[in-house]
């Protein structure tokens, strides 16, 4: 059982203080169920890589034990894949030789604790019950770029299909302490199982390495199950007190997209022109079933709406209040039954898969990608081009270059403070670009607004058309 932790923050032997062990020597640890050894086979300023190999005696797990459970009972006690696979032991583990890490203490590097640092950890093999779709459920909504690699049930028989076991590469920037903690809890959940009795304790237990993000993962409710060895009564605790630890004002509270940005833009009427092109390119291939994501308070919505060309429309957002807004703006509640029909609006996420926008002619996503951070591309990327997968997709995000012409923005300032980033036509074009083939699309660019010679549009827009080999 095999866990790599890699940095290449400079310098990178950094790691080696902040996990308390030092990369010059090998260190080995005594475990309830066998050995523990740490070592790094990589150290050096540029790139460090600190390895945990987990040494599990299973004989000596089941001896000395009576009865059915004990010695002298099933054959499986001996000849299983514990010793070989991460599981409940790897959590375990984590918590002995690296329990200062998990906590997030360093004396020597107290600031680093608290630093997200680029880190990628890899685990030989993790038996998954659900596949890699469910582990990239686990760890995509919290920032990772996961790689999984399945391994077949037989060499010999390669019809057989693939095992339920995978190497897995997870990276991102992070602090190290919230690496271990998604690891401690996760790793057990991907097993679906523990190898010890589990009480009343590994509630508090989930809920202390949980907090800060436990509440607000969209599979929650699958982790705690998991986790808790599926007994009822603990898992409805678990999540009773995640709902009550939650804060409801900030869905509420938050600041929707528009204010400052609105009214810099509002001299070129820039919003008017960016619905219209949009309108007119989703006319323009022919869409009948559109769904806006991301619609804020449903002015694209307003417009579809009035166009009887749109037979089915649906507007999602993950702010409750900015459906309300809609609701309001689009008069849901007085409208002629046949109108009401053609529109719904949803409350949901972009950074999580949901079956509700599959089997749609086109998606929108009009100034919406920049107000994600960075590490949560990923997810945006495959809920909309893998898996809701509509025939058209049309994105539209400001035009960095352009910011120079507005003399109210300073220079390296965004148009909105809720901007995560801005990109630049080339930066805009390369991942786009990138998108296309990744996910079988051909793109398109558009200008919206006067192109201007020296800097483009002030609004940029790629328009995706599914290639046929892919329909």
């Amino acid at each position: 059982m095999l866990l790599t932790i890699r940095t290449t923050h400079r310098p990178a032997t950094d790691l080696g203080f902040l996990l308390h062990k030092n990369p010059a020597r090998v260190q080995s640890f005594e475990q309830s169920f066998g050995q523990a050894h740490v070592f790094y086979p990589e150290a050096s300023a540029d790139a460090c890589t600190a390895a945990l190999l987990l040494d599990v005696d299973a004989v000596a797990l089941v001896r000395g034990r009576r009865g059915p459970a004990g010695e002298g009972g099933t054959l499986a006690q001996y000849v299983n894949d514990r010793p070989y696979v991460a599981s409940s032991f790897l959590s375990v583990a984590i918590a002995s030789v690296f329990g200062s890490a998990l906590a997030g203490r360093s004396k020597e590097r107290p600031d680093l604790v608290t630093t997200p640092i680029p880190l990628r950890a890899r685990i030989a093999v993790v038996p998954c019950r659900g596949g890699a779709e469910f582990l990239r459920r686990l760890f995509e909504p919290l920032g990772y770029a996961v790689t999984a690699t399945s391994h077949p049930l037989d060499i010999a028989n390669p019809t057989w299909g693939d095992s339920r076991y995978l190497t897995v590469e997870l990276s991102g920037t992070k602090r190290l302490s919230e690496l271990l903690t998604h690891l401690y809890v996760l790793v057990p959940v991907l097993d679906d199982e523990k190898h010890y009795w589990v009480g009343s304790d590994e509630v508090e237990k989930l809920l202390r390495h949980g907090e800060g993000w436990l509440g607000t993962h969209p599979e929650r409710e699958t982790i705690a199950m998991r986790y808790l060895c599926h007994q009822r009564s603990l898992v409805d605790e678990a999540i009773s007190r995640l709902v009550v630890d939650e804060d409801p004002s900030i869905d509420e509270g938050a600041e929707m997209p528009g204010g400052a940005e609105t009214q810099i833009e509002e001299p070129l009427k820039l919003n008017e022109q960016r619905l219209s092109t949009v309108v007119a390119a989703l006319k323009a291939a022919g869409a009948k079933r559109v769904v806006d994501l991301g619609c804020g308070e449903g002015r694209l919505l307003r417009r579809l709406l009035d166009d009887r060309d749109f037979e089915e429309i649906i507007g999602m957002d993950v702010s409750h209040r900015a459906l309300e807004t809609a609701s309001a703006r689009l008069r849901l509640d007085r409208l002629a039954p046949m109108q009401r029909e053609r529109i719904r609006l949803i409350h949901g996420s972009l950074l999580y898969r949901d079956s509700r926008l599959t089997g749609y002619d086109a998606a929108t996503v009009v100034e919406v990608v920049e107000h994600l951070d960075p590490p949560r591309l990923a997810a945006f990327e495959r809920v909309v081009f893998e898996f809701a997968r509509p025939r058209v997709i049309i994105l539209t995000t400001p035009n960095a270059e352009y910011n120079v012409r507005w003399p109210t923005l300073g220079a390296g300032t965004y148009r909105h403070k809720d901007h995560r980033f801005e990109w630049t036509r080339d930066q805009f074009q390369n991942w786009a670009r990138a998108l296309a083939v990744r996910f079988a699309y051909d793109v398109r660019f558009v200008p919206v607004g006067s192109d201007d010679p020296q800097v483009g549009p002030p609004t940029q827009m790629a328009v995706f058309t599914r290639t046929q080999t892919n329909v």
